[in-house]
């Protein structure tokens, strides 16, 4: 057991850089770390399995600091206890280029899991890293053999628990029993606006035994031998543990501690100078004594406990080689040999039938094929299966005392995108789970948080447009899709039918380097016939469906409104004026192909037509001011699909004296 000298000694000097780097950048949160510190050094010296000389240790142990504008916190760790964040970089705390940014970001800062900040989600992103553990351990341990058996602790605040995504990631932890989260809660009553009493009154200790949590109180977050006892009880309880830690915040500062003024701000020198003496630090700035680094240091425990998992995982290899290279190739994130050759035999399949069906039906079918050869995929829906149709006819729900790779996530869009960004985050797995387009704007901060990571996190929508009918205006979406386009690195996929479908499946299982939506139609969309090289060319976001040798226009468009392109090129041609269509599944992929491609499908000097069932804004960057778009600018209405396309100008007639407008 640790001294009590030489653990405080350990806070103090999370304190003493989190004040200086803050005060050195003028700009951070000093509080946090002040008052988190001593429950830091009981999980971090005590109870955190990890190894600093390898930050992706498979069987590492989790750590998700939520509340991660107390970044200064973490980094402290990570340079105290041997990774490669040395201290150049904390005096370089929130400058430009420096490991160690104003919040957490995962593959900026060694032994960063995950990108926190937005209040809520890093405490959502570790019970889906409990949960992708949870699972991959029902999958490939054997008796004798615990290859997968780890932990997942999340540091979180007031803030966290009030934001409402906590509610639905903790409602489905306590559902699923995740018994490897443990949540350390810095209770210490202060937020930005001051007291948290006057608005945060939630009897935090119910609310999660109601959840069905094992919960322990009242525990003093400025003892270590406590705070260290309350973890290792609830690493036994069978089911996820919320250790209630009452803090100080700015524990130290003999004139700001308890307050709002130490929160978000930098000490001052004279106030720092105070914190020094009142807690017999006397080390100058970013300096921190050898047998201070000699307490923290984890380099070598950290390898003692790789190598034991080593030496396991090899005997494990030798009588289990196929599900050891299985556990390997998931956890790389690779793909299986054999995935390009079921995707040319289910291309083919597509191209074979014909078939004339919804996008969300053929969104299933290709999850069907590929869930074959795809043993990682996990997927989910927000309460709407049978209506979003991702399942598939081998897939096994998930239940507390079931493993299994389909999630029923109840009415929780935010917990769930949310949930799936810390799944892939763990590894293992690639998940995606679904919704009505319309209800994206619950997820819709995930989202942008996942093409932030740029992590492998496949989100699903259906029911794309004013097709979805007579549910009306609040459920059909005019403005999502455009909305999305503007999240940078999220590709958008919205496919016309079974083949960019497929091929939309496909191109986001390969991408490694983000996320992508898939969205679909409910209503039924016809088969459109392709070459093979029209085929390849899907890939690239858009190009050419129909041409013409002596096109005067082009038309440009997307989804459902293909068929709608299509049988306008139909009546212009028959009216003697020849169109090329072009579909457009993706224009975030368009937009990335060379300039050539690009030039060749939107050729230049030919006006342009966009028809997309949603506001028309976006479309005037490929149609230009001289262009139309015939889109909803407006929201929709209750009607069955075929009135609201007419009611809106879906029509031949439309289409054809849009072309004619920009020949004129």
């Amino acid at each position: 057991m640790t001294s009590l000298q030489t653990t405080n000694n350990m806070a103090n000097a999370i304190r003493a850089l989190a004040m200086d780097a803050v005060q050195k950048a003028n700009s951070g949160h000093p509080g946090m770390p002040m008052g988190m510190a001593d429950i830091a050094v009981a999980l971090w010296s005590e109870h955190y399995s990890h190894n600093p000389a390898d930050p992706r240790w498979i069987n590492r142990d989790r750590f998700v600091l939520s509340n991660g504008h107390g970044s200064m916190l973490h980094y402290a760790l990570l340079h105290l206890s041997g990774y490669d964040l040395p201290m150049d970089e904390l005096r370089n705390f929130r400058q430009m280029h420096s490991k160690t940014p104003g919040h957490p970001e995962v593959d900026v800062t060694p032994g960063i899991e995950t990108t926190t900040g937005p209040l809520g989600q890093g405490l959502t992103n570790a019970v889906g890293m409990a949960l992708a553990e949870k699972l991959l351990a029902a999958e490939f341990n054997q008796s004798g053999f615990d290859v997968v058996d780890h932990h997942t602790y999340t540091f979180v605040g007031d803030g966290c628990l009030m934001e409402g995504i906590s509610h639905e990631a903790c409602s489905l932890a306590g559902v699923l029993r995740l018994s490897k989260l443990i949540v350390l809660y810095d209770d210490n009553g202060i937020s930005i606006d001051g007291k948290v009493a006057g608005w945060f009154g939630d009897d935090t200790p119910k609310r999660f035994e109601a959840y069905g949590w094992n919960v322990i109180p009242d525990v003093d977050g400025h003892d270590v031998a406590a705070v260290s006892a309350a973890i290792a009880a609830a690493k036994l309880a069978g089911k996820p543990t919320l250790i209630c830690c009452k803090t100080v915040i700015g524990k130290g500062s003999p004139n700001l501690q308890g307050s709002d003024k130490v929160h978000g701000a930098a000490l001052g020198d004279k106030e720092i100078a105070a914190v020094r003496e009142a807690i017999g630090w006397h080390s100058a700035p970013f300096e921190i004594p050898d047998d201070v680094y000699a307490a923290w240091d984890a380099k070598l425990p950290g390898a003692a406990r790789q190598a034991a998992w080593n030496a396991l995982f090899a005997a494990y290899s030798e009588r289990f080689p196929q599900l050891a290279g299985e556990l390997l190739r998931r956890m790389n994130g690779e793909l299986p040999g054999n995935f390009d050759a079921t995707v040319a035999s289910y291309l083919a399949a597509c191209i074979d039938k014909k078939e004339t069906i919804a996008t969300r039906k053929a969104s299933q079918n290709a999850i069907q094929a590929y869930a074959q050869v795809l043993p990682e995929f996990l997927g989910g829906s927000a309460d709407l299966t049978g209506s979003n149709l991702t399942n598939w006819k081998e897939c096994i729900a998930v239940r507390a005392d079931q493993p299994g790779n389909h999630i029923n996530y109840g009415v929780r869009e935010f917990g769930m995108s949310a949930m799936m960004n810390g799944i892939t985050l763990h590894g293992g797995y690639i998940p995606f789970g679904a919704t009505f387009l319309t209800f994206s704007d619950y997820s819709r901060n995930a989202l942008r948080m996942a093409a932030l990571m740029k992590i492998r996190s496949i989100f699903v929508f259906t029911h794309d447009s004013i097709g979805l009918g007579e549910d009306g205006p609040t459920h059909q979406s005019v403005e999502h899709v455009s909305s999305m386009r503007l999240i940078p690195n999220l590709d958008n996929w919205r496919p016309c039918d079974t083949v960019e479908s497929a091929v939309a499946w496909q191109q986001a299982v390969v991408r490694k380097n983000g996320p992508s939506t898939l969205i679909f139609s409910r209503q039924n969309l016809p088969y459109q016939e392709r070459s093979a090289q029209q085929v390849a060319d899907i890939a690239r976001g858009g190009y050419i469906l129909r041409d013409a040798a002596d096109a005067k226009a082009i038309l440009i468009a997307t989804g459902s409104e293909i068929e709608l392109a299509v049988k306008a090129a139909d009546a212009l041609a028959a009216a003697g004026v020849a169109v090329r269509v072009v579909s457009m599944p993706s224009t975030d992929v368009f937009d990335r192909q060379d300039a050539a491609y690009k030039a060749s499908v939107l050729t230049k000097g030919l006006p342009r037509v966009a028809i997309e069932a949603g506001v028309t804004d976006f479309w005037y960057k490929y149609v230009g001011l001289e262009g139309e778009v015939i889109g909803i600018d407006t929201f929709g209405e209750s009607a069955p699909a075929p009135v609201l396309f007419k009611h809106f100008g879906f029509t031949v007639e439309n289409v054809v004296a849009a072309v004619h407008r920009t020949l004129a």
